[in-house]
């Protein structure tokens, strides 16, 4: 008589693709805040309050429809955290990169690719230095080399220009978290 076989993620044989976000061996440990902004300033003032706590080596993960605000929210980051420069999205160049002192913002977009390519193994390369600070949209195709201890902003328009804001974060960056 055979033994049945255990649930492959569990066993870590076999990881299933794309792997499971809770299953029932370990409880989610995510922290969520969720908040509203009535408009595009509150909006970058909040980014901007999120911004001024980045310390390098956070991955933060935007995700929205098109014309959600991502590249709003970036703005505002890229300014709490002293940045000069204009930011701009990166639909179309995939990347682009904000200086703030001695850290880099990475914003990456990966909206038209259906794969990543090359560029997979530069973001795992960003991943690696501690003065980056790694901002993705539409991060599902290089899922499997971001760290599990990112920071999930989910925008929601509510409005022409009202969003709601849920972030999900492990409680490593419950520093970035207004409020908290």
């Amino acid at each position: 008589m055979t033994k049945p076989l255990a649930h492959p993620y569990i066993l870590g044989r076999l990881p299933l693709w794309p792997p499971p976000r809770y299953y029932t061996e370990r409880m989610s440990i995510a922290q969520i805040w969720q908040t509203e902004s009535s408009n595009l300033e509150d909006t970058l003032q909040l980014a901007e309050q999120i911004g001024r706590r980045l310390k390098g080596g956070e991955v933060i993960e935007l995700i929205s429809d098109l014309g959600g605000g991502k590249t709003s929210f970036v703005r505002g980051l890229a300014k709490g955290l002293g940045s000069n420069d204009i930011v701009h999205s990166p639909s179309f160049t995939i990347s682009n990169q904000y200086q703030a002192g001695k850290l880099t913002l990475h914003h990456l977009d990966f909206y038209r690719l259906d794969e990543p390519g090359l560029i997979k193994d530069e973001v795992a390369e960003i991943l690696t230095n501690p003065n980056n600070i790694v901002v993705v949209e539409w991060a599902g195709i290089i899922k499997d080399i971001l760290p599990t201890h990112c920071l999930s902003i989910y925008i929601k328009p509510t409005g022409e220009t009202a969003r709601s804001l849920t972030f999900e974060y492990p409680k490593t960056l419950k520093y970035l978290i207004p409020n908290s």
